[in-house]
């Protein structure tokens, strides 16, 4: 038995600290995003609590005509004004820290680390309890990596760039597609970070 997942990151946001919304163009995207499911046979949809995963989630939903549900371990490692008075500039040098350091424990969020294992342990669960069904996951970058850091080999990952570990924070385009299938209980890497579906955008 197996379980399909689409990782999927949210859509292109606004630019602004906190809870942002997906801009114009995230808008265009998600929707190109939902075009390519329309052909696939999706079961449900998760996403994390914030706005832009949650907004992106929506335009999936409605377009293969399924709910959607928010899952608080999909949320993304940190995110820039959860800690109060922190500017773009110490919210970036937190962010790389955790990401060369991956037990760091910064002073809001979570360990790279620790928050590659609360994907994981969403997806685990997920597949035992929907065996052979494909779920859409939308999520964040920097989560989808912290994850893929944790699950596979550095010979695996490199396949996709040759020093993935180190250019991580980079490889995640917003709306792309990374495809795992859950078997026995396993990751298998399928596809990662595709925008094949978003190429008519330019």
């Amino acid at each position: 038995m197996s379980t399909g997942f689409y990782l999927v990151r949210h859509a292109v946001k606004q630019k602004g600290i906190g809870d942002v919304s997906i801009s114009p163009l995230g808008i265009q995207q998600a929707r190109m995003t939902a075009a390519y499911f329309r052909n696939v046979p999706i079961s449900r949809i998760c996403c994390s609590p914030l706005n832009r995963a949650k907004q992106t989630a929506k335009i999936i939903a409605e377009a293969v005509n399924k709910p959607f549900m928010v899952e608080i371990r999909l949320r993304e490692r940190a995110n820039w004004g959860d800690l109060p008075g922190q500017t773009f500039q110490e919210f970036i040098g937190m962010w790389n820290r955790c990401t060369r350091e991956r037990d760091f424990v910064p002073p809001v969020g979570d360990s790279a680390r620790k928050a590659g294992e609360r994907l994981s342990s969403c997806l685990v669960e997920l597949s035992a309890q929907h065996p052979n069904e494909k779920i859409v996951i939308v999520t964040h970058g920097g989560l989808i990596t912290d994850f893929m850091v944790n699950e596979f080999s550095q010979d695996e990952l490199n396949a996709y760039h040759p020093d993935f570990v180190q250019a991580q924070s980079r490889l995640v385009s917003e709306c792309s597609i990374t495809h795992i299938k859950y078997v026995d209980g396993r990751p298998v890497l399928i596809d990662f970070a595709t925008i094949t579906h978003l190429l008519l955008l330019g």
